[in-house]
């Protein structure tokens, strides 16, 4: 089954935890990762990577020595992602965003924590759960990046975290939103 027909697929099984019905542009993921410094990266924490667009990028830049912690909840998309990517700095999880510090080693913090989850489509305890736990999972120099459809999540970010830039793109389907968020 080809990417497109089974994100689709996915997204009709389950609308509360796939939040769009294609996969996201590399044009999206380009701008999510624009403001990462790869090279002085370490550890990087993916959120509801779906297909693996960003996944990919991610994997092409990332240091030699830094470590990739990608949670996926999905079923197919974990199988898919766990079968396709063979890279040692990489660990797929089949668990919640709820637990990232359980899965980090046990002083670490991420430098960077890259969100594709439908937050605005959570029970609001999952959303916030998922909001906390990425936020004491950063180090204080840390970057939370998240996209949404819309500008709803702004106000539960801002609440969150110290600074949150957004810059819109047209270039996906369905046009998004880039926070970038700073302790």
């Amino acid at each position: 089954m080809t990417t497109k027909r089974n994100f689709i697929k996915q997204f009709l099984k389950d609308k509360k935890m796939v939040g769009s019905v294609s996969p996201s542009s590399k044009f999206l993921a380009h701008k999510m990762l624009e403001n990462i410094d790869f090279a002085s990266c370490k550890t990087l924490v993916e959120l509801g990577p779906g297909t693996g667009v960003f996944t990919d990028l991610i994997i092409e830049r990332m240091a030699p020595d830094a470590k990739l912690f990608v949670f996926e909840l999905n079923d197919e998309f974990y199988k898919n992602l766990a079968v396709r990517i063979d890279d040692s700095r990489v660990h797929i999880l089949h668990d919640s965003a709820e637990y990232i510090q359980k899965h980090l080693g046990k002083n670490e913090k991420a430098d960077v924590v890259i969100s594709s989850l439908p937050l605005m489509v959570f029970p609001e305890e999952l959303r916030n759960n998922v909001i906390k736990e990425s936020h004491n999972s950063l180090k204080d120099t840390g970057k939370y990046i998240q996209f949404q459809y819309s500008l709803q999540s702004k106000k539960l970010l801002q609440s969150t975290y110290e600074d949150v830039t957004v810059k819109f793109t047209i270039k996906n389907l369905p046009p998004a939103f880039v926070y970038t968020c700073t302790k």
